[in-house]
């Protein structure tokens, strides 16, 4: 089995992950506040923990898109 070895990620790479997770924590945050969702800090927590699973969620907890391709 060939185990990943996270030492020898080079420094842009986690520069990029930690960008990454900031803007979509940050995102989520802002527009689940935006919208008056419940718990807008669950968003941000969540979103700075992982990606991009919390974004999936959130578009159809909160902005339900689902909604929006059942109408066409």
């Amino acid at each position: 089995m060939n185990d990943p070895k996270w030492d020898q990620l080079p420094l842009w790479a986690w520069v990029g992950i930690a960008l990454l997770l900031l803007a979509q924590s940050t995102w989520l945050f802002m527009d689940a506040r935006k919208r008056g969702a419940k718990y807008p800090w669950f968003w941000g927590i969540w979103g700075i923990i992982q990606v991009p699973f919390p974004f999936i969620v959130y578009l159809f907890a909160v902005r339900k898109i689902h909604r929006n391709w059942s109408r066409k």
